[in-house]
Formats: C-alpha cells, structure tokens, sequence
C-alpha cells in the first residue's frame, strides 16, 4: 500500500481525503454520544440510515429494514425507549411506516428538529 501511495499521487490524495472524511465522521460520533440525548441520537441515526448510499439530498428517503432492539444498540439506548421515540416520529410526521414496514424519513423536517432542537 505505501508503494502504491508513493507511486501514485492520485490514489494518495484519494486516501487522505478518505482518512480525514472518516476521521471527522468518527469525532461528530462521539460528540454526538456525548452531549446529545437519545431523541437527538436516533434522529441522526435515522437520517444517516435513509442516506445510505444517496449521492443527492432527498425530500423522502427508504432507510434499510432493522429492529428496534439495532437501533437501541446503535444509539446506545432502550428498545423502549426507541419504540417511543419512533411513535413520537411518527405521530409529528418526521417519519412514516408503509404496510410492508419499510421506514420512510422526511428528510427536510428531521433535518429541522436536529438544526433547530
């Protein structure tokens, strides 16, 4: 790898940016874990899950299917307290559960809850 760094200066600035990208997502992780509550935490969860692989922004994102019991784990939470914090989601129109239990984010209106908290 340090000879393909080396050699190719391309592939090094491609690696560095990928190193700081990671590295800055990381500390926003642990800040996050730190000074914000739990409602706060599964929002941001929430928004990231629904941007898994979307280039541009999105009004409406399909975040991939997982329990409640992941998302407790991820936040660092109680799957009850997720189960209320999804109902409370719901019910404010921040999220929406089609038939085949697929979670769909409004991404404009979470993205205000977490700017403007």
């Amino acid at each position: 790898m340090l000879q393909a760094l080396h050699a190719q200066p391309e592939l090094s600035e491609k690696f560095t940016a990928s190193l700081l990208a990671r590295n800055i997502k990381l500390e926003e992780d642990l800040c996050d874990q730190l000074f914000n509550h739990s409602e706060k935490r599964l929002a941001r969860v929430l928004l990231k899950l629904s941007r898994l692989g979307q280039h541009a922004d999105m009004s409406d994102a399909k975040m991939p299917k997982m329990t409640h019991q992941t998302l407790a784990e991820m936040v660092g939470t109680t799957r009850s307290r997720i189960t209320f914090f999804m109902n409370k989601f719901k019910k404010l129109g921040l999220i929406e559960y089609t038939g085949t239990g697929d979670v769909t984010v409004r991404d404009e209106l979470m993205t205000d809850v977490l700017l403007h908290d």
